[in-house]
């Protein structure tokens, strides 16, 4: 396995000069040497030698050769080590309920039926509660595919409707605040999907758990948190966890919603909401795609290759430790120690279609490293008969590997564009809407 990932760069086609997108993203005079008083390395020729764990080999040594090894043995162990190592054990989910307080209306032209859940995630209905926004293709004759969202938006400021239900949000300063003063990260067009017979549904991430240090007093996370434990323990969940745990919750009312195929949900998220949906897929292999999008450090990319953001910098104490179990700190300064690394993940997702969306200039999320990460996870779609990525060759910018694991690098930087959306849809129709 090694032997090829060191063949990755020896063949890297030209990529184009484009305008940067986003700080993070850019290698140059502008580029910060240091975050949170650490070194951000951005040199290929400083990237340290290093050899990956093996998907495929058992903790006891062991060569996994056959699916129900894969499945009753060695995804267990992984799944594990994650827990422990990185993301934090979640609770068991409890009977949850959702009410449906809109239970379809028709909107955009009467091309979609719009419907709002409140996921309870607690017997509580005060508190530990999210809005689901969702909307169908009208004229479905059968249950249709979803794509499902994560977002850092409220529902009223993620989609372009006046009518939906409004809320509050969490600002910057870590206090809840009206959302119709939020910041809209951009207005999801939802009926590009829909008059292609798939289903949107997105979800506000804050309203499962605020997104800073303190936000376990008021989240998920801080209504289980055991008496006389105090954060960050070993193992104890850090945000990605919660977020992932309360999209499972929306899975459970998906498969209760008899216009949804629940076999057909593909989970989409933005950065370290890319980590949620990597790590929620991994943990529910109820959902039957995942598309991550710039997960970067803790999702897709490779650790040990230590080039732009590292585990050290996500685990400062003055950064984003709140995101991760407390084990997984003890990895900062070495990352070869670590048992798991990205491709790892990835694997947890085998066999069901994976899409890393990344771009050419996001090199704080090391867009090279996440393709490394899809090739050594290659051999476990394989073993399962699935199709990995096929090449040892980093694609220039614009260029798709859309097999049942798939990459895409847009020409920018750090978030998904508009035109991303166009290779969503082709994995979807690919994946989903087979003849």
């Amino acid at each position: 396995m090694n032997a090829l990932l060191r063949k990755i760069g020896l063949k890297v086609p030209g990529l184009p000069l484009v305008l940067l997108l986003c700080a993070w993203s850019a290698v140059g005079q502008n580029a910060p040497t240091l975050v949170a008083g650490i070194p951000v390395n951005y040199d290929e020729a400083k990237v340290p030698a290093y050899t990956l764990p093996d998907p495929l080999v058992l903790q006891n040594g062991k060569k996994v050769e056959s699916a129900q090894t894969w499945h009753q043995k060695r995804r267990p162990e992984i799944l594990s080590l994650f827990e422990s190592e990185q993301f934090g054990k979640t609770p068991e989910r409890k009977k949850a309920r959702f009410p449906v307080f809109e239970k379809g209306t028709l909107v955009f032209n009467d091309k979609a039926i719009r419907k709002q859940i409140t996921i309870y995630f607690t017997e509580d209905t005060a508190h530990y509660k999210a809005d689901l926004l969702l909307y169908l293709p009208a004229q479905a004759e059968k249950p249709a595919p979803v794509l499902l969202q994560i977002g850092f938006s409220p529902n009223s400021l993620a989609v372009n409707d006046p009518d939906i239900r409004k809320g509050l949000m969490w600002n910057r300063e870590g206090k809840q605040v009206p959302d119709s003063t939020g910041r809209r990260f951009g207005s999801f067009d939802v009926e590009k999907f829909i008059v292609n017979g798939i289903g949107v549904a997105t979800i506000y991430y804050g309203a499962i758990e605020p997104d800073f240090p303190q936000g376990i007093k008021y989240g998920i996370r801080g209504h289980y948190l055991k008496p006389g434990t105090t954060y960050p323990a070993p193992d104890e969940w850090g945000t990605i966890s919660a977020w992932a745990w309360g999209l499972s919750h929306v899975m459970d009312y998906l498969e209760t919603d008899q216009q949804v195929d629940s076999e057909k949900v593909a989970l989409y998220g933005v950065s370290r909401l890319g980590k949620t949906v990597l790590w929620a897929g991994a943990q529910d292999q109820r959902f039957g795609m995942v598309i991550a999008s710039c997960s970067g450090e803790g999702g897709a990319a490779l650790s040990r290759r230590q080039y732009g953001e590292t585990i050290k910098h996500m685990t400062d104490s003055t950064r984003y430790f709140y995101q991760f179990s407390g084990n997984r700190a003890h990895y900062g300064d070495a990352p070869e120690s670590s048992p798991v690394d990205g491709h790892m993940l990835i694997s947890l997702i085998a066999p069901r279609p994976l899409l890393l969306l990344t771009g050419d200039t996001d090199n704080w999320s090391d867009p090279k490293g996440e393709f490394a990460a899809a090739v050594a996870a290659g051999p476990v779609y394989k073993l399962l008969g699935k199709k990995g990525l096929e090449t040892t060759v980093w694609p220039a910018a614009g260029k798709p590997i859309l097999h049942d694991l798939g990459y895409y690098m847009h020409a920018g930087g750090h978030g998904t564009l508009p035109a991303d959306f166009d290779i969503i849809l082709d994995f979807i129709r690919m994946h989903f809407m087979k003849k």
